[in-house]
């Protein structure tokens, strides 16, 4: 469960992001505990992918600031802020089909400066927690199923050791028992004292296994609170069918 509120492993202040000159997500403030699972739901367009890719600094904010562990990471390069410990789990289960499931994997441990025994304990432990990926080492990825590939990449990002995960619609396109799959595998996360910042548009399950969740319409947080807050409440309907009227 999360840490104090007095000590929030990711904060952001006023950020604003976007494209060129067009502006997605703007004056975004949150945080979120060490140890928790905190979900960022809204419709599609609200602003959700992008903040993601802010935070892991594949783009660059225009304003405001990124707080992660105490300092401030605010325009790093993505491969600083993944050091650091806050790694992106992109959208889309971006993978390399040509590899290996081994070969994928491996890639997580790129830049990490581990003996051979740590990366083999890395393994180790991510095999344990996806026992389907140690069956699956000599496939090439792109013979998975969609669950599969969405499990390797979690696990790959694992294997670089993250204090933090930002996971992006990991349910993207998956039948239903591979959403329930892929999931309660998130959920199990929190157990092993990870971070995770989650974006899917399972909302319903979302919001079972997040401790606390925002909402975004139109690049803007509308709605903050436990899960059984929100899901119990108005703000879930407005900002996914403006049935209310806006009060940002």
């Amino acid at each position: 469960m999360a840490a104090s509120p007095e000590a929030p492993l990711l904060r952001l202040t006023g950020l604003h992001s976007g494209y060129g000159p067009v502006p997605v997500v703007r004056d975004v403030t949150l945080s979120v505990y060490e140890g928790e699972i905190c979900a960022l739901l809204g419709a599609n367009g609200a602003g959700k992918s992008t903040l993601l890719r802010t935070l892991s600094g594949l783009l660059k904010p225009t304003a405001g600031t990124v707080e992660f562990d105490g300092a401030d990471i605010t325009g790093c390069r993505p491969e600083v802020i993944s050091l650091r410990g806050l790694v992106h789990v992109l959208e889309g289960r971006r993978l390399f089909h040509g590899l290996t499931v081994r070969e994928n994997l491996d890639l997580g441990l790129w830049g990490r400066k581990l003996t051979a025994a740590e990366e083999r304990e890395r393994l180790d432990r991510v095999l344990g927690t996806f026992p389907v990926l140690e069956k699956r080492l000599g496939a090439r990825a792109e013979v998975l199923s969609g669950g599969e590939q969405q499990l390797l990449a979690i696990g790959q990002a694992l294997l670089s050791g993250p204090r933090m995960l930002l996971i992006d619609e990991p349910s993207l396109g998956l039948a239903p028992v591979a959403v329930d799959r892929v999931l309660t595998t998130v959920s199990e996360l929190r157990g092993t004292g990870l971070t995770v910042l989650l974006v899917d548009q399972a909302v319903e399950r979302t919001l079972e296994l997040a401790d606390r969740a925002y909402v975004m319409r139109a690049g803007r947080i509308v709605a903050e609170g436990p899960s059984a807050h929100l899901r119990d409440g108005p703000q879930l309907r407005h900002a996914y069918l403006g049935t209310l009227a806006d009060t940002d």
